[in-house]
């Protein structure tokens, strides 16, 4: 399964590069619960965030990676019951005076978790994390 999603930002390229590795907005990309980097080592940042879904409170960690070109990967720890394997990257490409900026994200479940079970919480997972990003870089248009 996969999910992308874009938006413009009038901004050069190379600032949009600048806002969205600064730690606040990793923390931003999720506004639920409480969230925290927990490790840096060279580039990589790993964020854990503590949430409650379902009635029961849980933890996810994530590893984040800058890109020497500037760009953002990253994947999820997959140790609970949903996933087993979910990663993604932020990418960025000049757009006249401006930036377009993509997250896009790409997962398999466990056996027998059904891809259409999670396909609408994961689409709104990436618009919360596009929202999130388009507030910290300075967004306008988004699609």
């Amino acid at each position: 399964m996969r999910i992308e999603r874009h938006f413009d930002v009038k901004l050069p390229r190379e600032t949009a590069l600048e806002r969205v590795a600064r730690d606040e907005t990793l923390l931003s990309l999720f506004p639920e619960g409480r969230v925290e980097i927990v490790a840096r080592e060279g580039t990589r940042r790993t964020v854990r965030t503590h949430y409650r879904a379902l009635g029961r409170e849980g933890t996810a960690t994530f590893h984040f990676d800058v890109d020497p070109g500037g760009e953002v990967r990253f994947e999820k720890v997959c140790d609970g019951r949903i996933w087993r394997q979910l990663a993604g990257r932020v990418s960025f490409a000049s757009r006249g005076k401006g930036t377009r900026v993509t997250i896009s994200a790409e997962g398999r479940t466990k056996a027998l978790v059904p891809e259409l079970a999670i396909r609408g919480p994961m689409q709104e997972q990436i618009e919360t994390m596009a929202a999130a990003l388009r507030q910290c870089i300075g967004g306008s248009r988004g699609s």
